[in-house]
Formats: structure tokens, sequence, C-alpha cells
């Protein structure tokens, strides 16, 4: 359900194209892996996913579940809550494993939450957490790093300005760019297998903020 919303919500909000490298797959049992750069970003990546015939289990921070009707929603698709920080954080790797051995793709946010800054620039992924490559270790599945641009455009920086961005962003329209890269094996120590999502995560970021000609893609 959340795929199809965010299909139909998301151009309304902007213009969005979406490019995927010659040797991108989708396959059951994979794990996708986008930047976080704006509360409107999973959105975008939903949409743009749900066109090239992919609605993945999202791990997303389990406070959403606390909304209602979008924790329901949530739930009853069987998305996976995340709780940081203590021993609750082991199932949500747990229940996101079960769902790639059931051939689901899963979606998760390596970064673990937003940048701090408050201007609307686009800017490479921050540093990974670990449940990436400890979910890769688990499952030995591969990761699908995905790119997104754009969003930050819709929503960013204060409370304030991201609810103007979002009352603003149908007559503004801003250009909103998703690239999906080619799979990789993740290997070696936890470290080595952080870094190297984080290379390809970054590596499809430049891509999809290169096609909107940002200036952090264009001069990195």
């Amino acid at each position: 359900m959340l795929s199809r919303i965010a299909d139909l919500l998301v151009p309304a909000f902007g213009h969005l194209s979406v490019t995927a490298d010659p040797r991108a797959a989708l396959e059951p049992g994979s794990i996708i892996a986008p930047n976080h750069s704006s509360l409107a970003d999973p959105a975008v990546v939903i949409a743009a996913l749900r066109r090239l015939g992919a609605e993945p289990v999202i791990m997303a921070t389990a406070g959403l579940w606390r909304v209602p009707l979008l924790g329901r929603a949530l739930a009853r698709d069987g998305h996976v809550p995340v709780v940081r920080g203590d021993r609750r954080a082991a199932a949500s790797l747990d229940a996101a494993a079960d769902a790639l051995e059931q051939g689901r793709l899963v979606l998760i946010y390596a970064e673990g939450g937003l940048p701090r800054r408050r201007d609307v620039a686009e800017a490479a992924p921050g540093g990974f957490r670990s449940g990436l490559a400890r979910l890769v270790e688990r499952t030995g599945a591969p990761v699908v790093p995905v790119g997104q641009a754009g969003a930050r455009r819709v929503t960013s920086g204060s409370r304030l300005k991201q609810l103007a961005g979002l009352a603003s962003a149908p007559l503004r329209r801003p250009g909103l760019h998703v690239h999906v890269g080619a799979p990789l094996s993740l290997t070696g120590t936890l470290t080595a297998r952080t870094a190297q999502a984080r290379t390809a995560v970054i590596t499809a970021w430049r891509t999809a903020a290169a096609h909107l000609g940002e200036p952090a893609a264009l001069t990195t």
C-alpha cells in the first residue's frame, strides 16, 4: 500500500526521474541501501522502485508505528520497526533476515538518521552504521546501492522550513532523481563491508545528483 501511495503522491510534489546501471538487478532476497537526506526521500525512493517493479520491506524508526493509520499500515505490510540502543535492535535484524529468506527485498537506511544541515544543498552520504554489514554477514544477501537527490528541496531544515517546503513543492515542482546501482557482494570484516557499501551508495548518489546538476556531485 505504501508503494502505491508514494507512486501517486510523489509526482504531485516534484518531477521524478529514474535511471539504473546497465548491470542493476532487484533480485528477490536483495538488500536495498539508499542514501538518506530528507524526510521526503523514503517516498521518493519507494515511488522510484515501484516504477522498476519492486516493493520492498522497509526498515524504519519504530516511532512511525505510533503514528495513527501509518503505524497500522506499516504493520500490515510487514515493514520492520527499528529500535536503536537496546536489545530490541537485534529483533529488527531477525525480522529483516526472515524477510530476505522469504525472497522479499529489504530496504535499510545505513546512515541511521538525517543530516543536521539546514540548507537544501546535496552532500555525500554520511557515515554508515554497522547494521547493513551485520545483515549481510548473517544472510549473505547482495546489496543494491541506490542514490537519490532532490528530496531536500521538498523538505529540509527546521520544522517550519520543512512544512513550508512541503506546502510549496506542488507549485515549485523540484527535480527528483533516483539512480539504482549494480548489486555487490560485501566481503571482509564488518568495517570493510560497511566501507564498501558506503562507497557504492556515494557513487549512486553522485550519479543522481549530477543528473540534477547539483554542484556537490559535479565538483567532487
